[in-house]
């Protein structure tokens, strides 16, 4: 067995066990044999390219791990991460500019991977009310700033439950990517200052969203969020991108939300 055999067959256990796929599940998912993967996890068999690149897709692997797997199996990395300042990103920062545009008077913004802020609109100037400008300086990490005690915090109306969304969401990131970047940002956030238990019983959404309820002046805006991600991106830098999305789960949010985005414009 040779060591890039069986580093292709780690990988791929890794991957599988990471989405919590029994081998028959991914051998009945890819339409292969189960002795056949079975041979490509233990490294008696050495996968093709198009193999590595099929299972990659199956195992839903971000590209930039998929880079790696080809690396390990041999092959050259084929999918590109490019800077979102090249002349060749020039037509996906249009499209991501309009979207945040459209969006308003609602809050959008764009981060990366690692929860760095990339762009956002204009609506989310109603977010940033006294926080610490430490925070907004340098690369603008969207968790950090919504968690810490310096940030948004102070003015989450039901911290303890966004906290624990955030957290979970966090976390559910880690375990599907291992990146330690994320697990570092994890750790640092546990940390926070944890908030008292609530005094009111949280909105009830039927467990499909978690509203964020911001204190903004004497006026409680409640946001739903939603996520967003590019379709079929072939570019590292494109994959890792997520639109964030909010809109107002009641009629006082809209109303304060369309005042704030005409106060803007005069």
């Amino acid at each position: 067995m040779t060591p890039s055999r069986r580093a292709v067959g780690e990988h791929l256990r890794e991957w599988r066990t990471r989405r919590r796929l029994s081998q028959m599940d991914l051998a009945l998912e890819a339409e292969i044999s189960t002795r056949h993967l079975s041979f490509l996890e233990t490294g008696r068999a050495r996968p093709s390219r198009e193999m590595v690149l099929h299972l990659s897709e199956q195992l839903e692997i971000p590209l930039r791990e998929r880079n790696v797997l080809l690396m390990a199996a041999g092959f050259a990395p084929i999918f590109p991460e490019t800077s979102l300042a090249d002349p060749r990103l020039e037509p996906a920062r249009r499209a991501v500019d309009m979207i945040l545009k459209a969006h308003e008077p609602y809050p959008a913004l764009v981060v990366d991977l690692r929860w760095n802020l990339v762009a956002a609109n204009a609506a989310t100037d109603v977010m940033m009310e006294g926080v610490s400008p430490d925070l907004l300086s340098g690369v603008i990490n969207v968790v950090r700033l919504s968690l810490h005690p310096d940030g948004l915090a102070p003015r989450i109306v039901n911290l303890g439950e966004w906290r624990q969304h955030a957290l979970d969401r966090l976390k559910r990131q880690v375990d599907l990517t291992a990146d330690p970047a994320l697990a570092e940002l994890l750790e640092e956030v546990k940390g926070y200052p944890t908030p008292p238990a609530p005094d009111r019983r949280p909105e009830d959404y039927g467990d499909v969203v978690i509203p964020f309820q911001l204190m903004s002046g004497d006026t409680v805006l409640s946001l739903i969020g939603t996520t967003t991600v590019f379709g079929t991106p072939v570019d590292i830098t494109l994959s890792e991108l997520t639109l964030e999305m909010f809109f107002p789960a009641d009629a006082a949010t809209a109303d304060a939300l369309r005042a704030a985005h005409e106060a803007r414009a005069t």
